[in-house]
């Protein structure tokens, strides 16, 4: 079975006489986007070669017929897109790490170690009692045998001394580091 389809010389004729109109009316569709709507105008060409019982409509134009499919066309076409997730381009996905790759995590703990090392002993026996031994400010204050406020002070201090010592680092990225 064979589907009828619109005379090509027809076809020929209506996007000569209509085509730049119709081009025109689908670019301010699109908000100025030419490629999106010159597919509008392909595809609304095609369902006019698709239908050729259009031409036989008692209009004196199919101007009004080519318009109406564009703009469904468009409504259409926006709608589909707005119910996509926004696309994201390479520029994102090649600043993303891998969360598979170790390597950045591995590289940010020699860091980490790095800059603890670069500590005086006081302050490093500080941070290694609250972040790496996971005790609150009293147990650490009584483990070193000092006020905990002495605890506090130093641990501010020697954090603000390895932020110093790593540029670029986030808190976050150094609390997975470590």
């Amino acid at each position: 079975m064979t589907t009828a389809t619109t005379d090509e010389r027809a076809l020929a004729e209506l996007q000569r006489e209509h085509g730049p109109a119709l081009l025109s009316f689908l670019v301010g569709l699109t908000y100025g986007d030419r490629q999106r709507a010159e597919d509008l105008l392909q595809e609304t060409l095609l369902r006019a070669w698709q239908h050729p019982e259009a031409f036989d409509a008692p209009y004196e134009s199919m101007r009004p017929w080519l318009f109406t499919v564009g703009r469904r066309l468009a409504i259409d076409a926006r709608r589909s897109r707005l119910a996509r997730p926004a696309e994201i381009g390479d520029g994102v996905l090649a600043a993303t790490p891998d969360p598979s790759d170790v390597t950045d995590r591995a590289v940010a703990a020699l860091d980490v170690r790095a800059a603890v090392r670069s500590l005086s002993p006081e302050h490093r026996a500080v941070l290694v009692q609250i972040y790496f031994q996971g005790r609150s400010v009293a147990e650490a204050a009584r483990a070193l045998g000092i006020p905990q406020g002495t605890v506090k002070s130093r641990s501010h201090h020697a954090l603000r001394a390895m932020a110093r010592g790593l540029p670029g680092y986030s808190r976050r990225s150094l609390s997975s580091a470590a």
